[in-house]
């Protein structure tokens, strides 16, 4: 969940602002590649992690500023 100028934690209730993207993928759904979002402030950044992780989902944890940089992991060229 975010707001286009002002992105937000993606824990239920959170409005804290996101600071870290968490890229993940379902296995069974999603191919290899294919890399699903969601946005953790500080607070809850360990908590969206472990949920994903124990599901084997988290692929990667990476600050938010980077993921949005032109060359990031989260630039247009790598979608």
């Amino acid at each position: 969940m975010s707001d286009e100028n002002h992105p937000i934690c993606s824990a239920k209730s959170c409005r804290a602002a996101a600071v870290w993207v968490l890229a993940w993928n379902n296995p069974k759904l999603h191919t290899p590649e294919r890399r699903k979002t969601w946005l953790a402030c500080e607070e809850h950044r360990e908590h969206l992690s472990r949920f994903l992780g124990v599901r084997g989902f988290l692929k990667d944890v990476v600050a938010l500023a980077e993921w949005e940089a032109p060359s990031g992991p989260g630039s247009a060229a790598d979608r």
